[in-house]
């Protein structure tokens, strides 16, 4: 099956019609075997309409990573990112949280910056291991030294369905300084353990 690229994906958002989505989620109601003429169907098309333009907002979005201040640090860590998203696969929700660090080179990014950049990614028709990958990509193509993403999420395409497990899953992406073994090791001891140091010392 052909995959369509973000550029596509991001002209069918800023193109959506509402008025057709009420059609056609009418008509998968129908064909679900219930009566959208119900009391409690009758405004669903509506309202599933105005949940996409929100769950599926991150084509039309920007991270506003432009926003910088002239700052330095060895490190700055946000943990705790909360996100949702949907499967591409089944159209179901996956959430969890992200864990991101970057090493600034002259210049740091406002905090709710990096924020709306997992938003950006999240709120679309995704699979995790790319959404790690493309936030990664995109704070590294802003100059910082090193990029480390780590995301753990529950995928309810596997809960309620399939083989129907608990399991979370984890990926990770790193870039520039962070790829480097000891590199790497370091800063997931600082994401880990934020109540210890594991800075290495220049030589």
């Amino acid at each position: 099956m052909r995959d369509i690229n973000t550029k596509q994906f991001f002209t069918v958002c800023l193109l959506m019609n509402e008025e057709r989505i009420k059609k056609l989620v009418r008509e998968l109601i129908i064909e679900i075997g219930e009566d959208p003429t119900r009391e409690g169907l009758t405004k669903t098309p509506e309202r599933i309409a105005n949940v996409y333009k929100e769950i599926f907002g991150g084509y039309d979005s920007n991270s506003e990573l432009s926003v910088q201040f002239s700052e330095d640090s060895e490190v700055v860590v946000v943990r705790d990112i909360q996100f949702y998203s949907m499967c591409e696969h089944h159209m179901l929700p996956f959430f969890g949280k992200i864990q991101l660090a970057y090493s600034p080179n002259g210049r740091i990014f406002g905090i709710s910056k990096l924020v709306r950049l997992v938003e950006k990614y999240s709120r679309r028709l995704q699979i995790q291991e790319r959404m790690t990958k493309n936030i990664a990509d995109e704070l590294y193509s802003h100059g910082v030294k090193g990029v480390a993403v780590i995301t753990e999420a529950e995928h309810l395409c596997m809960k309620m369905r399939g083989v129907k497990n608990n399991a979370s899953v984890s990926s990770a992406a790193f870039r520039g300084i962070y790829e480097k073994k000891e590199e790497k090791e370091n800063i997931i001891n600082i994401i880990k353990n934020p109540s210890k140091t594991f800075f290495t010392q220049n030589s």
